[in-house]
């Protein structure tokens, strides 16, 4: 039979009080940001501060609520749960309200929802449920399909929107498959993927192409059966370049440098092939398939860049990048904001006694610049504190997802953390330069109901689990 559990008992309460804690102080935060003389009252609703009282009152009573279910409701509705939020993806694309360009929201009686932030917890939900079966493990190639297909199907309904941001956190999720056994080595060529991305915005392609053709055959060179062989490998390469080239101009009149490079390489990786089959050289396929793999990422990098990202993103992500200096136009929000950050020193200017936040230098800063407001009035001494609580939040989780003792459990809490911590680290990040400015909220900081009672479900299922982790049948 089913153990009973004392839900009060069992509730990790280090994490309700951390929980509680961010939530006021990101209260206070708001107030601070879009206060005025006016307005003094930090109950009056018709501000911002007004109102996100009464989301954090709503947050509480959803919090309560879904520790009182079951928590076999969860697993059971998982794929319930997926589906309706994927519906909801889709109708948002018809009847949603458009806001800052991105057709991402429902307007319900004078408050606005946006299905993206649920989409996190369904997604978390449904590949919970799918990879805690018996044998389904991401290192087999069905699962790992599956899983990914789980992931990115909201993440690209969400980039039709288009919301760059809400997209890339779905990205975080791909950490969950590699707790569940998903080899390392595709991490690395995750951060291959990373350096070549960056690479592709600094530096014309064609050095790109160059410096991976160069890689593969000194590789070659030192793996291979000898010089000779080498030699002849890129002399193949460079007379299929030669004949692409000469076709390119003789029969289209124009010159793609990008496809000439791709098109040489499998001519002469078919060219080569006799010599991969006769001497089974199994290395020389791995070398080809990673140039010919980064070659088509880079291709496609600066197709998206060129040709899918709105003016206004891709100048974001040069002014971190530092190709262009913009701090009156597109680099203005991340100039101000840094000097908000700084002007706070070591402890902070006071609360509401913020200059630049009480002069509204920065946009957007009770939403996705909430940092500055710390930064500012706090000091370093006040985003010091929250760093060091909220990855203290994130390792308390991690140790929580570990004790589990279902499988569900613990990959719905690796979720939990991936998705806290991608939204902490790129927040912060793009507050102080780090990454380009996206526009994803600080968890239960950034002013707004919908990220911070979809913050709110996302970790209270995990407590509740948690709370129910020693119930099993006798």
């Amino acid at each position: 039979m089913k153990r009973r559990v004392n839900i009060l008992a069992n509730i990790d309460w280090i994490v309700v009080i951390l929980y509680l804690l961010f939530v006021l102080f990101g209260w206070l935060n708001i107030y601070a940001a879009v206060y005025s003389e006016e307005h003094t009252s930090i109950l009056d609703t018709s501000q911002r501060y007004g109102k996100q009282l009464i989301f954090i009152l709503a947050a509480v009573f959803i919090a309560v609520l879904v520790m009182v279910i079951d928590s076999r409701f969860y697993v059971f509705f998982s794929y319930f749960f997926y589906i309706f939020v994927l519906f909801s993806l889709l109708l948002v694309l018809v009847a949603g309200k458009v806001v800052n360009g991105a057709r991402s929201w429902f307007e319900i009686g004078g408050f606005s929802i946006q299905p993206a932030e649920f989409a996190k917890i369904a997604t978390v939900l449904a590949l919970s449920n799918y990879l805690s079966k018996q044998g389904r493990t991401p290192a087999a190639f069905k699962p790992l399909i599956v899983s990914l297909l789980i992931i990115f199907t909201p993440a690209a309904l969400i980039a039709v929107q288009p919301d760059l941001g809400s997209t890339l956190i779905f990205f975080s999720l791909v950490l969950v498959l590699f707790r569940e056994g998903l080899s390392p080595y595709y991490f690395v060529i995750g951060i291959l993927a990373a350096i070549l991305f960056i690479a592709t915005l600094l530096v014309e392609s064609v050095y790109i192409y160059s410096a991976l053709v160069l890689a593969g055959f000194i590789y070659h060179l030192i793996t291979g059966r000898g010089a000779n062989i080498s030699i002849k490998g890129l002399a193949i390469f460079l007379l299929s370049g030669g004949l692409v080239f000469a076709i390119f101009n003789w029969l289209i009149g124009s010159l793609n440098i990008d496809l000439v490079f791709i098109l040489a390489l499998i001519i002469s990786g078919l060219l080569y092939s006799y010599y991969i089959f006769r001497h089974k050289a199994r290395y020389v396929l791995i070398i080809l398939a990673f140039m010919f793999g980064s070659m088509v990422f880079t291709y496609f990098v600066d197709y998206a860049f060129n040709n899918i990202l709105l003016p206004h993103q891709q100048t974001r992500i040069n002014v971190v990048l530092g190709i262009e200096s913009d701090p009156s136009g597109a680099g203005y929000n991340l100039n101000q904001s840094k000097i908000s950050i700084g002007s706070g020193g070591f402890s902070g200017k006071g609360f509401l006694q913020g200059t630049q936040t009480k002069f509204k230098f920065v946009p957007e800063q009770s939403t996705d610049f909430i940092f500055c407001t710390v930064g500012e009035e706090w000091g370093f001494i006040g985003t010091s504190l929250v760093v060091i609580l909220f990855s203290f939040m994130l390792v308390r989780l991690v140790m929580i997802a570990e004790r589990q003792r279902s499988a569900f459990s613990r990959i719905y809490g690796y979720g939990v953390v991936s998705i806290f911590m991608f939204h902490f680290l790129i927040n912060i990040g793009m507050t102080i330069g780090l990454v380009p400015v996206i526009g994803i909220p600080l968890p239960f900081f950034s002013y707004g109901g919908s990220s911070l009672w979809g913050f709110t479900i996302l970790l209270f299922i995990f407590l509740r689990l948690d709370a129910s982790r020693n119930e099993h049948l006798l």
